[in-house]
């Protein structure tokens, strides 16, 4: 096994780093819009999939395929929907047919408050500056990334060999 320079150790250099980087500063450039609306960026992240859910539902709506999409488990969904359910913008309520399955929707309110989103991300995209195209491509290639990690995993082995 040849040895890797240590420039590909530099943290700059880092893929990892730099996706944690613009994570974060992406959940805090819409931090005051998500404020002004009485939301978490994991709240704001349900209601994404509980909107598209709502304009377009799928057969099953429920906690474990909200989980499936956004790649959470019940232990995390659990709480951020206990409080949207406080907030009286989504509803839950377990299967008649499996009492384990719990199938949600949303409230009236919770399909008003896309509408208020919408406006204020609007404002935050303008307010930004961001490219539109440039912002359209990385999210592209972020798709393919994750479909290629995801694909990876499954077939190869952990350790220092494997990752």
């Amino acid at each position: 096994m040849t040895e890797m320079p240590a420039v590909s150790l530099a943290l700059d250099n880092q893929l990892c780093f730099k996706l944690y980087a613009a994570s974060r500063a992406v959940t805090r450039a819409y931090k005051p819009m998500l404020d002004s609306l009485g939301l978490t960026y994991p709240q704001y992240l349900v209601m994404l999939v509980l909107w598209e859910w709502h304009a377009l539902p799928p057969a099953q709506p429920t906690v474990k395929s909200l989980g499936e999409r956004l790649m959470l488990d019940s232990g995390t969904l659990t709480p951020l929907l206990k409080r949207l359910e406080q907030r009286a913008w989504v509803q839950r309520r377990r299967s008649a047919g499996d009492e384990r399955e719990v199938h949600l929707s949303l409230s009236e309110a919770g399909v008003q408050l896309r509408d208020h989103t919408h406006r204020l991300k609007a404002r935050l995209l303008c307010d930004s500056g961001i490219d539109l195209n440039q912002a359209d491509a990385l999210r592209d290639g972020l798709d393919q990334l994750l479909g290629q990690l995801r694909e990876g995993s499954s077939s190869a082995p952990i350790g220092p060999a494997g990752r």
